[in-house]
């Protein structure tokens, strides 16, 4: 697993691309469950917020299991985060954050009470960037297939974040 400043730098590039996450949770049965979520900072520094209702499944769960995960996939780039995420109350945050797309969930506006924040802090991360987009991505498909080798032209790295 790597740790260099260049393969960090490449997950906070790729990260800011999103918009969309998926964050997955361990529910009361110790299952996997992933939900859609809207990452609310563009900048990636290892923690990542989303802002929630209070009583959703995801802070009920975390609140018993912290651990999480949170995904992006594109046509061209998958990135998956590993970490934990916890709730959080600060209001100066929500409002900071908020914008049309949220209050079309909480049309009450930041000062809903069941209007709150989920922290998650990454530990690790891996990505797959395939640079070109989808027309590189079939060159290269074609290219391994011709001549036998893998890779196909696309980054891979597990990054350590800690």
């Amino acid at each position: 697993m790597s740790d260099s400043s260049a393969d960090v730098a490449k997950v906070a590039e790729l990260v800011r691309e999103f918009r969309f996450a998926m964050v997955t949770t361990v529910n009361t049965l110790g299952e996997l469950v992933a939900r859609p979520l809207t990452v609310q900072e563009a900048e990636f520094d290892g923690d990542l917020w989303f802002i929630v209702a209070r009583d959703s499944h995801e802070v009920a769960e975390l609140a018993v299991n912290p651990i999480a995960g949170v995904s992006f996939a594109s046509n061209d780039t998958w990135v998956s985060l590993t970490g934990t995420a916890k709730q959080v109350d600060d209001q100066a945050r929500v409002k900071e954050y908020w914008n049309p797309f949220v209050e079309a969930w909480f049309p009450d506006g930041p000062e809903d009470p069941n209007v709150t924040l989920v922290k998650f802090s990454a530990s690790g991360a891996e990505y797959w960037d395939s640079p070109g987009g989808r027309i590189a991505s079939v060159i290269s498909f074609v290219k391994s297939k011709v001549t036998g080798s893998a890779g196909g032209g696309s980054e891979n790295a597990k990054v350590d974040l800690d």
